[in-house]
């Protein structure tokens, strides 16, 4: 059984209520207010491309070095990142990742069935982690230039194999090689908006 919340007493002709002392207001308070951590409405979910973003569908990429570029899409890494390729052969696009957001998907495919793309993820292309340098070797060191480093024999062979592939279905197709060998621009007049990708 729990004790009451209020006490009656009596004073003179009077009655008054008073709080039981587990009742009362506490006296000592916390200078500061405790923090209360705020509840996450947000849940991680999985990025959904845009339905035109088919494997074997040729890409328009908008900004980057490559930019203008006509490329062919070869699969999803996750994340909303896409991995495509140039052929290299033909406009010099090597296999690199590409956000999603930063292409423009043509109604034009390519047949890309014969392509193995299941050794290529986001560590086949991660770098290699460079010793960091203390302030004074990094001081001393800043007039040397700095040496390029040669592309891996791996990544080579892997780029010629795609493109073995690739160039197969692309010359079965007329034109197709043209097409994806010319670059994408607007010029003045041109609207996007009324074009049929």
């Amino acid at each position: 059984m729990s004790a009451p919340e209020t006490i009656t007493k009596t004073f003179g002709s009077g009655k008054r209520e008073i709080p039981a002392v587990s009742a009362r207001a506490s006296k000592w308070y916390p200078t500061e207010d405790a923090p209360v951590p705020k509840k996450a409405r947000k849940v991680a979910r999985p990025t959904a491309l845009r339905p035109s973003l088919q494997p074997g569908a040729v890409l328009i990429i908008l900004a980057g070095r490559f930019r203008g570029k006509r490329v062919v899409y070869l699969k999803s890494l996750g994340q909303g990142v896409l991995l495509v390729t140039g052929p290299f052969k033909i406009n010099g696009v090597p296999l690199r990742r590409v956000n999603a957001r930063y292409v423009i998907a043509t109604s034009t495919k390519v047949d890309v069935s014969s392509v193995d793309v299941a050794k290529f993820d986001d560590a086949y292309f991660a770098k290699e982690k460079e010793t960091k340098k203390s302030d004074k070797e990094a001081f001393f060191d800043g007039a040397a230039t700095k040496e390029k480093k040669p592309l891996p024999e791996v990544r080579s062979a892997d780029q010629k194999q795609v493109d073995k592939a690739l160039l197969a279905a692309i010359k079965a197709t007329p034109h197709l090689a043209a097409y994806l060998s010319s670059s994408f621009s607007l010029s003045k007049g041109d609207k996007p908006h009324l074009m049929k990708w």
